[in-house]
């Protein structure tokens, strides 16, 4: 009967590797895609990540020029086909990039470990249609510019953070995700001198997603794009700070940070601690000092006292020597 037909959640949506190939996209395509908006993804209620629902495929797949007008739209290129498109040489289009007036999209490293920056072929053609940008790409650059670009500015790993963060913080469901979002790009010294709780600091770090895979992990490939991934410049810094600690107040504010529960005995207040009987001071015994300390009893009068006498008698003379000193 169609009344009883059951509904799988498979049947709604799928996983991203069988989108991107529907889409007709490779796997980096469709994360890139992702990332610019181009695609949306919701997140998985049974906790196995993000899903793309059936009616976002059908959409895309409907759009005029399909699927030419996706695959363009996440064409990236490097330096010299950048330079290529732009009609400029290599070395004007790296001062462009390092100036930050073209922003990458993202990066691989190679073979020797360089980093390689690649940029939106879709962005830079728009860059070098705009006629304010004329004497960017044909003139002398400005000296104020080249003064920067001596003393060693180079803004593309910061630009790049910047839009990295826009896309993490595009894909927080709520505040702790938006805080674990900024929290990535802050070393985690940082992020201690701002969340000095160990339980919300603990709670945070669930929420922290890892940089972009490069290598296995603690691979100098995955140290360098660790480097990447956070924060250099002390301005940079600062405003993510700021950020962190208002979106902390946020996250409290929605949902605070579990804590271990306290069972009832504890409750009820803490016990008296017991110290171990080898760090108690040992306290002198109240009272007379033990017998064998006690003097003996006055000499006898006699002036010839017996040499020895039964073990009886002494204990009885000690005992009546007591007694009488105690009237």
């Amino acid at each position: 009967m169609a009344g009883n037909t059951i509904t799988k959640p498979s049947d709604l949506s799928c996983t991203p590797s069988r989108a991107a190939r529907e889409l007709g996209l490779k796997r980096g395509e469709f994360d890139l895609a992702v990332h610019l908006g181009r695609i949306r993804t919701a997140p998985d209620e049974g906790g196995g990540g993000r899903r793309v629902a059936r009616a976002e495929i059908d959409r895309l797949r409907s759009a005029d020029g399909f699927p030419e007008t996706l695959l363009e739209s996440v064409r990236t290129v490097g330096t010299t086909d950048g330079a290529a498109l732009m009609e400029v040489t290599s070395a004007r289009f790296t001062r462009l990039a390092r100036l930050g007036l073209v922003v990458p999209v993202t990066f691989y490293l190679n073979r020797y470990r360089a980093v390689v920056w690649l940029y939106l072929a879709e962005e830079l053609r728009q860059f070098a249609a705009d006629k304010n940008h004329t004497s960017l790409l044909n003139g002398r650059t400005p000296e104020g510019l080249r003064d920067q670009l001596q003393e060693g500015l180079d803004l593309r790993p910061r630009n790049w953070r910047g839009r990295h963060l826009g896309f993490l913080l595009r894909q927080a469901g709520d505040p702790w995700e938006r805080a674990g979002a900024l929290a990535a790009l802050l070393d985690p010294v940082q992020v201690a001198e701002i969340v000095q709780d160990p339980y919300e600091r603990a709670h945070l770090n669930r929420f922290r997603p890892d940089p972009p895979a490069h290598g296995a992990p603690g691979s100098p490939a995955a140290r360098l794009a660790e480097r990447i991934m956070r924060a250099q410049d002390p301005d940079e810094i600062s405003w993510l700070r700021a950020d962190l600690a208002q979106v902390l107040e946020e996250a409290r504010s929605h949902r605070p940070a579990p804590r271990p529960t306290v069972e009832p005995a504890e409750q009820a207040g803490p016990r008296p601690s017991v110290e171990p009987a080898a760090l108690r001071p040992t306290a002198k015994p109240a009272g007379p000092p033990p017998t064998a300390e006690l003097p003996g009893p006055p000499p006898s009068l006699s002036e010839h006292p017996p040499e020895s006498a039964p073990e009886p008698e002494r204990s009885r003379g000690m005992l009546g020597w007591l007694r009488r000193r105690s009237a």
